[in-house]
């Protein structure tokens, strides 16, 4: 039963939204993902960001300051490590 639980955990694919910070790369962009954390003695929320590289086909899509989903994935190179799903102002067009 723990082992089932395990292997599901391993298997759960990481999603983030973030902003995209840079698009001077080749198939590649920079986002910017913050998330709230809690202060383990203190009890604060406060933020933390990271930057992360992501693939894409074609960089020019993705100007900067959109806003992007991006997946975890196999590593591609070095540092990346993420896809692009979708652009959030693509899923608003087409709930609308």
């Amino acid at each position: 039963m723990k082992e089932q639980e395990n292997l599901r955990k391993k298997l759960s694919v990481k999603k983030f939204v973030g902003v995209v910070v840079s698009n001077k790369m080749t198939k590649t962009i920079v986002v910017r993902v913050e998330r709230k954390r809690k202060h383990p003695k203190y009890g604060k929320f406060f933020k933390v960001a990271k930057k992360l590289k992501a693939d894409c086909k074609d960089e020019r899509l993705f100007p900067i300051g959109s806003v992007v989903e991006i997946i975890e994935c196999r590593p591609i190179s070095k540092d990346k490590k993420f896809r692009v799903l979708t652009t959030k102002t693509e899923e608003n067009n087409l709930n609308s």
